[in-house]
């Protein structure tokens, strides 16, 4: 048996059936040319030959005595992988918004705990001919840097796969279930080391704070020119900020990594920064549709990694930053820099913090108790009334460069799907893979009932920074513009050729030398942005609105059911 450490567990004791703990992905398929099997009962018989690859899939939960401390993971030596792989049909016509909301559908339910915590879905019946695999994982098991080492274990590099070692045999378990007297033991055994350890770090604990209290003058005088001149200590009270139910509702969003990496060269930011600055602008023009964007700028919750390098454990490492999006500022490059801001500060406080941040801690008596809070502040309102940590959950996962396969089926995305909770209706988690930068979004449905208006204006304000990359001087050591291509991947349909035609084709910077096209960008879907009418007294609102009508490029025609072209890169999916 293994125990599940403090944070491990928190997971389950948080969950409620409004608030499912979970995370999983959406990957669309394309079958092996030429293919007329069963891929459901191959997927099943590949998956019978992996599970012994991760932890994840072989481990169920063991309860501990009147629930007093945490649970413990114990083997499963019977799976049932009817149960855990399953299939299911799409009704006609098959339409990506149909696969999106059956995905959301299956994520709004709670995972049984007395089987080991996954389940995947065979979804075909895709009027494009291809399949969809959506995964979930509870996130007792994993976090998000543990599933991209899991994903490592069901996909492989070549659609032929790998040969893969089958299991040791193991003498089966006397019985089904731990015995209670096992179990209590076992519970007062862990529960005593961490006190113990506890009281070893506590002298480690005590020089870190000490260190909080008598900060360093320089990386304090950096901290506070970085730091962002408006941030409050409660973020302002949005739509997004109440209670949720357990409806759910999902998009996803595909934007080429080349151009995000390009424009935080640009600008002299990170990554993430961009990432942050594309959500915020999508929420400032959907808080504004509404007339509710607030004054005060809507701050992320942001993941942190506390994993060592190397370090493949399938359980949690991680922690909480807050980030100011600055969606007080009109002009997109100021609120950019303001997020750099406030992200270098906010990161530069967690790395004093590092030292002070324990993942596993004692829980004696806890699960029943926090529990009951969770199910009672839920339930009650109460989050409706107090004020907010944060609005929205913003994380990003570093995915494989590489295209890879499941079952002999080529990976064309990799859409996370990630946590909607109390407080924070909505979660935006990104995974980069093969050169795209896959965006889940997933909402309550009832605080969220438009997700796809904000990725929409999430591909406007993308295309909008990558325009103004051409007008502002690049940072030093900033590299060439990569070269226009067709843009991003939404979760509809894509417009029709004729329509796509009359779309302005957008005019490159005639100074700039011209880079090679990504090849996730080739392969994208085109976009239908919303558009609607913007009030004429906001100029920024009107230019990027602009910029959603001309997002749409020319699709590639292809027939319905034809296999992606193995020479080129992933088709990408509209899912």
């Amino acid at each position: 048996m293994k125990h599940l450490s403090g944070l491990d567990a928190t997971f389950l004791h948080l969950e409620t059936p409004e608030m499912p703990m979970h995370v999983g992905s959406l990957n669309v398929l394309d079958l092996p040319k030429g293919y007329k099997g069963d891929f459901y009962e191959d997927a099943k018989k590949f998956m019978a030959s992996r599970i012994h690859l991760a932890d994840v899939f072989t481990r169920k939960l063991a309860l501990m005595p009147f629930d007093m401390t945490n649970p413990v993971w114990v083997e499963d030596d019977d799976i049932d992988l009817d149960y855990h792989v399953r299939h299911i049909t799409l009704p006609k016509p098959g339409t990506n918004r149909q696969l999106q909301q059956y995905v959301a559908r299956l994520h709004s339910t709670l995972i049984d705990r007395s089987r080991p915590m996954w389940e995947f879905f065979i979804i075909d019946g895709l009027k494009s001919g291809q399949v969809a695999l959506y995964t979930k994982v509870h996130h007792a098991g994993i976090d998000g840097q543990a599933g991209v080492e899991v994903g490592k274990a069901i996909f492989d590099l070549e659609p032929t796969g790998r040969v893969v070692k089958p299991p040791r045999s193991r003498p089966r378990a006397s019985g089904y279930q731990l015995g209670m007297a096992e179990l209590a033991t076992a519970a007062l055994r862990n529960t005593a080391q961490q006190y113990v350890k506890l009281f070893k770090m506590a002298p480690a604990i005590a020089r870190a704070l000490g260190g909080l209290a008598r900060p360093d003058e320089k990386a304090a005088e950096k901290d506070a020119a970085a730091a962002p001149k408006k941030f409050n200590l409660f973020a302002p009270r949005t739509s997004l900020n109440v209670s949720i139910t357990n409806q759910r509702t999902f998009a996803g969003r595909t934007i080429s990594l080349a151009e995000t990496k390009y424009i935080a060269k640009h600008f002299g930011v990170s990554l993430n920064d961009v990432v942050m600055a594309t959500v915020a602008g999508a929420l400032r023009h959907y808080l504004a549709d509404n007339n509710e964007l607030p004054a005060k700028p809507l701050v992320a919750g942001v993941p942190v990694s506390l994993r060592e390098a190397g370090d493949q454990t399938a359980n949690n490492q991680a922690s909480m930053i807050l980030v100011s999006l600055a969606t007080d500022i009109t002009d997109p490059i100021q609120r950019l820099k303001a997020i750099n801001a406030s992200s270098t500060s906010s990161k530069s406080t967690m790395n004093r913090f590092k030292a002070v941040i324990l993942d596993d801690f004692p829980t004696f008596a806890a699960p029943w108790l926090v529990s009951g809070i969770a199910s009672m502040v839920g339930r009650s309102g109460i989050v409706n009334l107090l004020p907010p940590a944060a609005n929205v959950a913003i994380s990003n996962v570093a995915g494989a460069p590489f295209p890879m396969y499941f079952a002999g089926a080529l990976v064309t995305c990799y859409y996370p799907v990630s946590i909607a909770s109390h407080g924070t209706a909505l979660n935006v988690t990104v995974q980069s893979y093969n050169g795209r930068m896959d965006y889940g979004l997933i909402a309550c449905r009832r605080a969220v009932p438009d997700i796809t208006e904000i990725g929409d204006y999430m591909l406007a304000e993308h295309k909008l920074l990558m325009d103004l990359t051409h007008k502002h001087p690049a940072a030093a050591g900033a590299t060439a513009a990569p070269a226009k291509a067709a843009a991003l991947a939404p979760a509809d349909e894509p417009a029709p050729a004729a329509a796509a035609k009359a779309a302005p084709a957008a005019k490159k910077p005639a100074a700039r030398k011209k880079a090679p096209v990504s090849a996730s960008r080739k392969a994208a879907a085109p976009v239908k942005a919303v558009a609607r009418k913007a009030p004429a007294k906001t100029a920024a609102k009107t230019a990027i609105k602009t910029v959603a009508k001309k997002a749409a490029p020319k699709p590639v025609a292809r027939k319905a059911a034809a296999p992606a072209k193995r020479a080129g890169a992933p088709r990408a999916a509209a899912a």
